[in-house]
């Protein structure tokens, strides 16, 4: 479904990613994973066209994607949950929902879609109502998640999705996210938290640097001692 090829991203004259290729197959869950700063988060705005590509390129369902401009992947199919959430603090859950379907022109399929987020996501049922800001961080994680999927996206890009949130939710959220590509939605997922990133992927992509050093199914990264050794104090 995704595919990136020496990817090459310059933010002014600073090298942030030198060498990435990766591949995220349709209906599976792909951890790219790595240190702060080696440029995980970079790589999924130049997805989804946040970040200008410098050299390499980026297809999506066959179709090259790395020239068009941010608006007009959206509707392609592709969805990121940013990193840090970034609500709308001010308004309600529903409406952060509702925003999430801008690109998405029948009212009615909007609000079935809405219906169908607050069965996925019983809290937001609860606080429909509620400002957005006003919720616990697991709370706003999984608003910022069913806001990602009220696009419809083919592929949902996920930065970070266990920053700054109780280890409670953690689970939940990561449990969230396989429900999530159940339905068929495929999962781009880039994380510090290697070992519960690797536990629910199907393939894991190691980025130290700017580049891949490592790739392998989730188990097999988990179990390797490279990856004990320099990312998980085993």
């Amino acid at each position: 479904m995704l595919e990136i090829k020496n990817l090459k991203v310059c933010y002014s004259d600073v090298l942030a990613i030198s060498d990435v290729s990766l591949q995220v197959p349709e209906g599976k869950i792909v951890a790219l994973v790595g240190g702060n700063g080696n440029g995980k988060s970079t790589t999924l705005r130049a997805v989804a066209g946040l970040n200008p590509v410098s050299a390499g390129s980026i297809t999506f369902k066959g179709e090259p994607i790395h020239r068009l401009p941010a608006h007009k992947r959206v509707p392609l199919g592709l969805s990121l949950v940013p990193e840090g959430r970034r609500l709308f603090p001010r308004l309600t859950v529903r409406r952060n929902l509702e925003l999430g379907a801008f690109t998405r022109a029948d009212k009615h399929e909007v609000a079935s879609g809405i219906d169908e987020m607050l069965g996925l996501f019983p809290i937001l049922k609860e606080r429909a109502t509620q400002l957005a800001g006003t919720m616990s961080g697991g709370e706003q994680q999984m608003l910022a998640i069913a806001r990602g999927l009220m696009a419809r996206p083919k592929l949902l890009m996920l930065d970070e999705p266990s920053w700054g949130i109780a280890p409670k939710f953690v689970t939940k959220v990561l449990e969230v996210i396989q429900q999530v590509n159940a339905t068929g939605v495929s999962i781009l997922l880039v994380e510090q938290n290697l070992q519960k990133a690797l536990g629910i992927a199907h393939y894991g992509y190691v980025i130290q640097t700017g580049r891949i050093v490592m790739q392998g199914s989730g188990q097999d990264l988990l179990n390797d001692d490279r990856v004990k050794k320099a990312y998980l104090g085993l």
